[in-house]
Order: structure tokens, then sequence, then C-alpha cells
């Protein structure tokens, strides 16, 4: 995710609330997870996730950004977009870094399908460690229940391909 409110929108004071979660997962069943760095949870591993910027026209551009970003890898092809969003209360501790009277987000859920685990690069000022685990276990080792169920679903087959 960007770590400034404005994105690549100098005008922009504030984020869009508006985000995507992109599950990175291999053939054989396995998702990478990425530790966040912030909040300081020892325990807060996730999928790739950010928010849109003011520019981007549509989610898909979004997730390829945060994908590079958070992780070095780079996919033009083979990505899913599942045409499902979740929507979430930003807490009140963050809602500064919205537009005045926002007090939710929209987030658009993605996946791409790699042949095999690959070693990851992940940015140190967001994540600290990755880790790669069957889809089972990877379900209970996220934070977000957004998450979680984007998980559970391609776990469970219960998500649109292609």
């Amino acid at each position: 995710m960007n770590s400034t409110v404005s994105g690549d929108d100098p005008q922009a004071e504030f984020k869009r609330p508006e985000s995507v979660l992109v599950v990175i997962y291999t053939q054989a069943g396995d998702a990478l997870l990425l530790q966040r760095v912030r909040p300081a949870w020892p325990e807060f591993w996730q999928s790739v996730t950010g928010s849109l910027h003011w520019s981007e026209q549509v989610p898909l551009d979004a997730a390829r950004r945060e994908l590079q970003e958070e992780t070095g890898i780079q996919m033009e092809t083979g990505w899913h977009d599942w045409q499902h969003t979740f929507h979430f209360p930003v807490l009140p501790q963050y809602r500064y870094r919205y537009p005045p009277g926002c007090a939710g987000n929209v987030e658009h859920v993605f996946s791409i399908e790699i042949p095999s685990r690959k070693t990851v690069r992940i940015n140190p000022r967001e994540h600290s460690d990755f880790r790669w685990l069957p889809l089972s276990e990877a379900v209970s080792a996220v934070w977000s229940w957004t998450n979680r169920a984007a998980l559970d679903a391609l776990r469970d087959g219960r998500y649109p391909k292609g």
C-alpha cells in the first residue's frame, strides 16, 4: 500500500475509500501472506492489500501496482477479478486519512495463481516477513475478516475463475 495519503495526485489531501485485496496462491494450494509492520501486532498477517490512487480508473490497475510494490512480483496475465466487494467501516482512529464524513471503505477482491512458491521482495516500510501456507492454514492466520472470507472461498472453490 502506498504510504502517502495522496497516492499520485498531489492535490488530493485524503485517501480514496476504495481498496483492493489480492490473494496470491500456487497451483499446489499455498497462499502468500505478508506480515505488517504497523499496526504493531506481531501476528498481523495479510494478503496483498492497498488503496486505489485517485487517478486509477479501475481496481485491477491498483491490484497490479500493489502486487509489484509489496512483493516485487509483476503479473500482467492470469488475474481473476472476483467481481465482488467487501464493505467495512474505517476505524475511528484512521478516519482523518479519508475525506470528511467518510466512515467506510469498499474493497475489491482479486486473485492470481502462480505455478509455484516464489521468494518475494517485501517493502520493509510495510512488511517485515512473508510466508507461504496451505490455504487451510492461511484462513486462520490472517487478521482481517475480509481476507479470511476470500481465502476460505478460494480454499473451498467458491470463487469466480477467469
